[in-house]
């Protein structure tokens, strides 16, 4: 067999180049969606007061708890809109012990197959217009940031911070992806605080090694805003942090766990805050007994803690979950398509109370 010289070469051989791809559809840059919808100036001071709020809470600066809450994933802006109204004032009320981000999630890991959120097929019907999705999703972030209301979503597709990083107070990396180096180096260039859940076997190790990660900069692949794929040179994320969702072994958010979770903390010399997931694995996925982990953290900081600095709750307009169906006018309103989620009425009563169980003990941990 003879080899052609280098130079000769086509730049793409249709017989060995790209043999499982059916095609490639452009897509707009990061630079393009801003400019067509640009951050607003009450948008802006939203997020900057957002993540500035959430570092000082995991400095110890700020005493308040930090509730991440919201639906499990957004599939309908306009029940989304609703609940961001409720939200807002029951924000409002109980602001002296607890700062609320609304949890809007654009994104869903699969495990085999499934919907894989709003970003990536918007219409719900395998059309997979992800254009049409980075727009509903970024308006749904203005709107809500407009409102004062600062949001949380997961860093899940490593591209997607740059179209909407600059609407986002904070960021989880969930327990499939903690371990993945790409997702770490990604959080290490991210602009706001990110939690870590612990492995889907409810085991620190992966967490502890990503906070250590991310605290260091990284060079890495990755696209600019104006869409071409570059060198990514970060600094590194000084507030990681991690999220306790339970595991395979069971719920870890009892106070064993948690101080077993201080120890891991402090022997990876990482930050020692610690976030509370009362959903997934700390709930056994029934999302009615959330307000039973909510009450159990609450008994928690009574009783002395000092380590637990916020708690992740989803929470709809209507409690349960309903299966994605051909014809979305099937589709119940306000009810979620991915995980069960809390009721509204029932968040308000589990926020409530853990606001007057803590709020006199949080000005001294």
């Amino acid at each position: 067999m003879t080899s052609q010289p280098l130079e000769e070469l086509p730049t793409h051989n249709p017989d060995i180049d790209d043999l499982n791809i059916e095609k490639f559809i452009p897509l707009l840059t990061p630079k393009e969606l801003k400019t067509d919808l640009p951050l607003t100036p009450i948008a802006h001071d939203t997020v900057k007061y957002g993540r500035e709020t959430i570092q000082n809470i995991l400095d110890g600066k700020d005493k308040r708890l930090l509730v991440v809450v919201g639906p499990c994933s957004i599939h309908d802006v306009k029940a989304a809109n609703e609940y961001a109204d409720k939200l807002v004032e029951l924000a409002k009320e109980i602001d002296d012990a607890i700062f609320v981000v609304m949890r809007v999630y654009f994104e869903k890991p699969r495990t085999t197959t499934g919907w894989k959120g709003l970003i990536n097929d918007p219409d719900m019907n395998d059309s997979f217009d992800i254009e049409k999705g980075l727009h509903t999703a970024r308006k749904l972030l203005l709107d809500l940031n407009e409102r004062g209301l600062p949001c949380a979503t997961e860093a899940l597709d490593p591209n997607t911070p740059q179209y909407m990083q600059d609407l986002i107070s904070w960021s989880a990396i969930g327990a499939r992806t903690t371990e993945s180096q790409t997702h770490r180096e990604m959080s290490s260039g991210l602009s706001c605080p990110v939690g870590f859940k612990n492995g889907t076997d409810g085991g620190m190790t992966v967490a502890v090694n990503a906070m250590k990660a991310v605290q260091s900069g990284h060079s890495f692949l990755g696209l600019s805003s104006d869409g071409k794929v570059s060198i990514i040179k970060s600094k590194g994320n000084q507030y990681a942090h991690v999220v306790l969702r339970g595991g395979s072994a069971g719920p870890n958010y009892d106070a064993t766990s948690v101080a077993q979770a201080e120890n891991d903390l402090a022997k990876g010399t990482v930050n020692g805050k610690i976030m509370i997931d009362a959903s997934h694995a700390n709930s056994g996925k029934d999302p009615y007994l959330q307000p039973m982990v909510i009450q159990n953290v609450a008994e928690q900081i009574q009783n002395g803690n000092k380590s637990i600095m916020g708690l992740m709750i989803e929470s709809h307009l209507k409690g349960g979950r309903q299966n994605l169906t051909d014809d979305l006018e099937d589709l119940e309103y306000g009810k979620s398509i991915t995980d069960g989620c809390l009721d509204w009425d029932s968040t308000v009563a589990a926020l409530r109370n853990l606001r007057n169980m803590v709020k006199d003990d949080l000005a001294n941990r």
